[in-house]
């Protein structure tokens, strides 16, 4: 079974595109920009340059903006819900908690949209689905939008700018940067000697099946970091998409690591469970051997999240460094 990001609907950055909407998204040319003036200013995105107000006050957050804006000390009055509300911390879910729910995707309901008055909209998501309600929004207030393809960096970064709260950007941004920094001089060798290979699995998986992850949090993992993990061939979909039956797991003795997703209290993820329990699993040489690593990823949709991964990946890294 091939998994795509509709499949999923809201923030594939999330499972897969998080996986996140996911969690989240391979590249993109996307610049914010501001041109300041007294009331208002311009910022271009994937829908053109838009004017907005200088210091939005009431901002509606549709699809993959809301977690990141939020993560970054924003406010919504109506917002998407996150597709994980379980990895929020709590300050974060309370946010969510107090803002309107519109919706997402094809779901987003823009008459709750209007009747919160909004004087910005945040909007990241599929081209056609924005593409069906584009005009609406606009009407009821301007409208910034990012497809899909948007790289998580370049979200953060334009979030920042179009919601006015660059000042958690900064801040997150320096923990980031300090933070792979860090893991990249301590565990130099480690990560430079070891092959390794991430899986994964959805809620939406096919009963005995997984995937080898090769986006979310697995790219800040191979490209932040450098970890020698596998992905797939330029142009073709990433090897996350595709589901591969648990008798597969045995082809993974080539590896020298196993990472593998779970909960913030170390438990692997519920999707993930069945994949443990197989006696497949527990053959593996790696298994056998101590060297797996459950690894947090709470999404990579902004600098918040992927801190707490890399939090979780310092960890891991720690423990199989001490075995030597």
């Amino acid at each position: 079974m091939s998994i795509t990001p509709k499949m999923r609907g809201a923030s594939l950055s999330a499972v897969l595109l998080a996986a996140s909407l996911a969690l989240t998204a391979c590249g993109s040319d996307d610049k914010a920009s501001g041109a300041e003036s007294s009331d208002t200013r311009t910022i271009t995105a994937d829908n053109g340059t838009i004017e907005i107000p200088a210091e939005p006050q009431r901002i509606v957050t549709i699809g993959g903006t809301s977690q990141p804006f939020v993560d970054l000390g924003g406010k919504p009055v109506g917002a998407s819900p996150y597709y994980e509300p379980e990895a929020l911390p709590a300050d974060q879910k309370a946010v969510f908690d107090a803002a309107t729910d519109i919706e997402t995707g094809d779901d987003v309901d823009v008459e709750k949209v209007a009747s919160l008055k909004p004087d910005l909209i945040l909007y990241q998501g599929d081209q056609a689905g924005f593409d069906k309600i584009s005009t609406e929004l606009n009407a009821i207030a301007p409208t910034v939008f990012w497809t899909m393809a948007t790289e998580w960096k370049t979200m953060a970064d334009a979030i920042a700018v179009a919601g006015n709260v660059t000042k958690g950007l900064d801040e997150q941004k320096s923990e980031f940067e300090k933070s792979v920094a860090d893991i990249k001089s301590t565990y130099a060798d480690l990560i430079a000697g070891t092959k390794f290979v991430d899986l994964g699995r959805y809620s939406i998986s096919d009963p005995g099946t997984f995937v080898i992850a090769d986006i979310g949090c697995s790219e800040v993992g191979r490209d932040d970091i450098g970890l020698n993990l596998p992905e797939a061939a330029e142009g073709q979909d990433p090897l996350a998409y595709t589901s591969l039956p648990f008798e597969q797991l045995s082809s993974l003795a080539k590896y020298d690591v196993i990472t593998y997703p779970v909960d913030e209290q170390g438990n692997p993820t519920v999707d993930f469970a069945p994949v443990v329990a197989t006696n497949t699993w527990k053959a593996l040489p790696q298994v056998k051997a101590g060297r797996t690593a459950g690894l947090f990823c709470p999404g990579n949709g902004s600098y918040g999240m992927v801190n707490r991964y890399l939090d979780s990946l310092d960890t891991a890294l720690a423990k199989l460094a001490a075995q030597g």
